[in-house]
């Protein structure tokens, strides 16, 4: 993938687009018990103008939360991290992970989605009691 409309495409094939924008897309993805998670992606530069691809599913408001938790989270991850950014104007968790253009192939935009939702779903039922509101 070597742009940001190849992933668009893509993604498009296989998930109903709920936001479609010039760099940002999300849609929702469904698990089998119903349950659902939106997934954002996004189009990145670097300083040096390497594109970037991330990709984002928000886990829980961020009120309450403590910091220092979430960076020990953060140390123990071999891929993804948290992060906050505003949804609706309130502060948000989300779990990121940000990969190189050079890097990505359909199968890998798809295994990140994937590993991202599922891992984002079970932290959202552990932050959130068991719901499913993301």
């Amino acid at each position: 993938m070597q742009s940001f409309e190849q992933i668009r495409s893509h993604v498009g094939s296989r998930h109903a687009l709920r936001t479609n924008d010039p760099y940002l897309i999300s849609f929702d993805l469904t698990f089998a018990d119903g349950r659902h998670q939106g997934l954002y992606l996004a189009e990145m530069e670097d300083e040096d103008g390497a594109k970037y691809l991330r990709i984002s599913t928000p886990i829980g408001p961020y009120t309450g939360m403590d910091g220092t938790r979430c960076l020990r989270f953060n140390w123990e991850q071999r891929t993804g991290y948290l992060a906050l950014s505003d949804l609706e104007g309130s502060p948000y968790l989300h779990l990121c992970e940000n990969r190189p253009y050079g890097l990505l192939s359909e199968s890998e935009i798809e295994r990140v989605i994937e590993e991202l939702g599922t891992l984002g779903d079970r932290m959202e039922q552990a932050l959130s009691s068991g719901g499913d509101t993301l």
